[in-house]
């Protein structure tokens, strides 16, 4: 059961996507992609509102993300959220194992 967090940070003057190229810079998204039961850990940037990043990261379980939450990488995201005065909304999934219904494999091209 894979756990999947978007998280949607907000700010002003283009912070947003700054705080997210200095995550890539530092170092700090290699580290999170290379840490136990990380499955993805993405930036996006929504074309209709250019003071957002949204980050698509997601975790095979909860133990998982409770490591990294205990991480001291987590003193270095927050540093960096206060740094570019960044607010969130974060919306939080979980998986559905049964894959794809067949209903809907005829909308999708691979």
């Amino acid at each position: 059961m894979a756990i999947t967090v978007n998280i949607y940070y907000s700010g002003e003057n283009g912070n947003a996507r700054k705080f997210a190229e200095e995550m890539t810079s530092s170092g700090v998204v290699s580290d999170i992609r290379a840490e136990d039961g990380n499955l993805r850990y993405e930036y996006f940037f929504p074309m209709e509102n250019k003071e957002t990043v949204l980050l698509i990261d997601s975790w095979k379980d909860q133990a998982s993300i409770d490591v990294h939450h205990a991480s001291p990488m987590m003193a270095k995201i927050t540093e960096l959220r206060e740094k570019y005065d960044l607010h969130m909304k974060v919306e939080r999934y979980v998986s559905d194992e049964t894959g794809v219904p067949e209903t809907d494999k005829a909308f999708i091209k691979e």
